[in-house]
């Protein structure tokens, strides 16, 4: 005779396999910096190249990939920052790669960011008096 309770644990590990699927996205940090931000590295003086938006970023050497990142497209959201309250619940952005940051014609308010925004991208996701938050961002 067989327990009926012996399955009990494949069918937890069943429901709890299907309720937390395993996220997407990376997590980093993001900084800001101001105008002038042409010429990029991305796409020169050309000003068609920023979303009518305003937002967009500098990539970070962890994904700039050697200039691959230009033109790419990742969802952003503050996760955290060394200030409670500093991001602003429930606000992610899609912002577009000109620039690299390491060369980028105006400096980021923190060196080593993972990606700098640009004044309006940084403000839709978290207080622009902070120097860096943390952020998740996946690429679309």
């Amino acid at each position: 005779m067989s327990s009926p309770l012996r399955f009990l644990p494949f069918l937890l590990f069943f429901v709890l396999a299907t309720l937390f699927r395993p996220s997407q996205a990376d997590v980093g940090t993001a900084a800001h910096y101001s105008p002038p931000y042409l010429p990029t590295s991305c796409f020169g003086s050309d000003p068609s190249q920023f979303p009518s938006s305003n937002l967009f970023g500098s990539a970070g050497e962890g994904i700039w990939d050697n200039g691959a990142a230009c033109g790419r497209q990742y969802l952003v959201r503050c996760i955290s920052a060394a200030v409670p309250k500093t991001c602003i619940p429930g606000q992610t952005i899609q912002i577009k790669i000109v620039d690299r940051a390491l060369s980028s014609k105006s400096r980021p308010s923190r060196n080593d960011a993972t990606m700098v925004l640009s004044t309006t991208a940084f403000a839709a996701i978290a207080n622009s008096s902070a120097s860096f938050v943390n952020v998740e961002f996946q690429q679309v």
